[in-house]
């Protein structure tokens, strides 16, 4: 079971995701900022630069965001020109743009943008221009596919992209429609909006991290919801009946005199989570480091020495390890490369158990993922797509 506890303070709303009394997920929001992923802007072409195939748009941001090529070319692979064209013949300074942002600005750097736009919704991803119908990697079986896929098929009309989402593995073509009615009003409110304003403006904002957070980690079958605010608990009950299109669950609002992160053991383990050295259960422990250009993770056998003999208790320690550092990527939202530098391990089975507890404990993983095997200096080698800088404490 999932608990989806919510702490609304004056400065910011900070969100904890627990799973069977374990913590995986947190994020915060500032009140009076919210993050611009998946928002819609109208900009406008400052610099192409081809030796970069990229170009740099105004979208009102304090630095230019940055366009690649392929980002602006068509999102239908089958519709885009071969040989890839230079930048200078797709855009020039000057041309206004309706743009989707799709990771922050963090660094020196600015905010990445597409022309692929994407609008995500509780049963489906709408894409305006991708021209197929697809369904999530997750669902099984074949069967359950198909059926799906024919049913965005049916919908879709001509150029439209879809996506049926993993939790639509159960739902009707009715409640599939209805998510593609709203979500076509909204591409369709973008469009207008964009034509009747100059650049750099904002078409459309992404939701807020409450609501992202019921849209796609919330089941109301389920999960449990629990706030500290009664009068931000009344809308997220409103905005779930509108998703769901039908009477929400009840929504718990904790009253208690302590703290709700202190109350539910919360702080504490984000406490010992974000520390640069981590201990695991059984003595062993995970250093955890982060450059400009990846995440490197280093696992020491510390005090532990319950294996039968050398090999088994490396093998033990790195199998723990494993489990705990998928939790932790998950937890911390590290992105882009990630480097794990395991104790050394002379048998490949052992290496390939822990490669797969890897794996696993990611598999509740809402970000996509790959796991990309060990090099030949035996260090395990991760990319996770990076659409936010990594949470810090």
């Amino acid at each position: 079971m999932k608990q989806l506890i919510i702490h609304c303070g004056a400065d910011s709303t900070r969100m904890a995701l627990m799973e069977d009394n374990k913590l995986v997920e947190y994020a915060a929001e500032p009140s009076q900022k919210r993050g611009i992923v998946g928002s819609f802007f109208k900009g406008k072409v400052m610099n192409v630069i081809p030796g970069m195939q990229a170009a740099f748009i105004d979208i009102g941001q304090k630095k230019n965001a940055f366009l690649y090529i392929d980002d602006a070319l068509h999102p239908n692979l089958e519709k885009q020109p071969r040989p890839k064209p230079s930048i200078t013949e797709v855009l020039k300074p000057g041309k206004e743009l309706i743009v989707q942002v799709v990771k922050e600005a963090y660094g020196n750097k600015g905010a990445r943008v597409t022309t692929h736009y994407s609008l995500p919704g509780r049963w489906l991803v709408y894409m305006p221009f991708a021209g197929y119908a697809a369904v999530s990697k997750k669902i099984s079986p074949e069967e359950l596919r198909s059926r799906l896929k024919d049913i965005g098929d049916e919908l879709r009309e001509e150029e439209e992209g879809l996506i049926i989402r993993t939790v639509a593995e159960e739902s009707d073509t009715e409640s599939i429609q209805e998510d593609l009615l709203q979500l076509r009003s909204v591409w369709q409110n973008i469009v207008e909006k964009g034509s009747r304003v100059s650049a750099p403006a904002v078409l459309h904002q992404e939701l807020s991290m409450v609501q992202r957070l019921l849209r796609d980690a919330y089941n109301p079958e389920t999960d449990e919801l629990i706030m500290d605010c009664s009068e931000q608990a009344e809308e997220a009950s409103a905005f779930l009946g509108l998703m769901l299109q039908k009477s929400p669950p009840p929504i718990q609002v904790y009253r208690g005199s302590e703290p709700i992160f202190d109350y539910f053991g919360i702080s504490k383990q984000l406490d010992k989570d974000f520390q640069r050295k981590i201990w695991l259960p059984g003595g062993g422990y995970l250093v955890w480091d982060i450059t400009e250009a990846m995440t490197v993770i280093d696992v020491n056998t510390g005090k532990f020495t319950g294996g039968e003999d050398l090999e088994d208790t490396v093998f033990q320690t790195n199998l723990e390890a494993a489990a705990e550092i998928g939790r932790l990527v998950r937890l911390r939202d590290s992105g882009g490369i990630l480097i794990i530098d395991f104790i050394d391990m002379s048998r490949e089975d052992h290496r390939s158990s822990v490669c797969d507890r890897l794996e696993r404990a990611l598999a509740g993983d809402r970000m996509q993922h790959h796991i990309l095997g060990w090099t030949r200096l035996g260090l395990l080698e991760l990319t996770r797509k990076r659409m936010r800088e990594q949470t810090v404490l």
